[in-house]
C-alpha cells in the first residue's frame, strides 16, 4: 500500500474546493439530469442534494478541484440508479390489481338495467327527472338540491320520494 504525502499547498488546493458556487452554477442543470433519469421532480431534487450534501462533507478528500463537478455528476448519476433499483423492487414486491372478474353475460344484463332506468326516468315528469339527478347522480344532499332548483327543502325531498315511487312503479318494482 502507497501512501501519499500532501504538500502544504495540496492540501489547501483540497480545502479550496467551493461546493456552494458548483452547486449556483450548475443545480438547476443537476435536477434536470436527475429528472430525466427518474421522472419526478420530488426524488430528482432528492438526489441531488444528497449529492451536493456528500460533496460537500468530502471536499477534504478530494484529490482535484477541477474534478469536483465531475464528481456531483457521479453522484447525481449513481443517486438515481439507486433509486430506480429501489422503484423496480418496490414493483417487484407489489400485488397486481385484478378488477373483478365478471361474465360477459352479467355485463350485458348490467347495461341493459341501466338502459332501463335511463328510459324510466325519461318518462318521468322533468321535476321529479331533475330532482332525482341532482339526488343520486350528482350525490347532492336534499338541502343542495332544493337550492339548486330553487325549492324549499320540504317540497325537495317530497319531489325526490314521487319520482322514486314513479320510478319504482315504471319499472315494475313492488314499493
Amino acid at each position: 500500500m502507497e501512501v501519499e504525502l500532501l504538500t502544504q499547498q495540496e492540501a489547501l488546493a483540497r480545502q479550496r474546493v467551493d461546493v456552494a458556487s458548483i452547486f449556483a452554477e450548475h443545480h438547476v442543470g443537476l435536477v434536470r439530469l436527475a429528472l430525466l433519469m427518474l421522472g419526478d421532480q420530488a426524488s430528482a431534487e432528492d438526489v441531488v442534494q444528497e449529492a451536493f450534501a456528500r460533496t460537500h462533507a468530502g471536499r477534504g478528500r478530494l484529490r482535484d478541484a477541477d474534478k469536483a463537478l465531475a464528481y456531483v455528476r457521479s453522484a447525481v448519476l449513481n443517486g438515481c440508479r439507486s433509486v430506480l433499483r429501489r422503484r423496480a423492487t418496490v414493483l417487484r414486491r407489489a400485488v397486481p390489481y385484478e378488477p373483478p372478474v365478471w361474465s360477459a353475460e352479467s355485463a350485458a344484463m348490467l347495461g341493459e338495467e341501466r338502459r332501463e332506468v335511463l328510459l324510466a326516468l325519461r318518462e318521468l315528469p322533468r321535476r321529479q327527472r331533475e330532482a332525482l339527478t341532482l339526488r343520486y347522480y350528482f350525490d347532492l344532499t336534499d338541502q343542495e338540491v332544493a337550492d339548486t332548483m330553487r325549492i324549499s327543502a320540504g317540497t325537495a325531498r317530497s319531489t325526490i320520494a314521487r319520482g322514486l315511487a314513479a320510478l319504482g312503479r315504471a319499472l315494475g318494482e313492488e314499493s
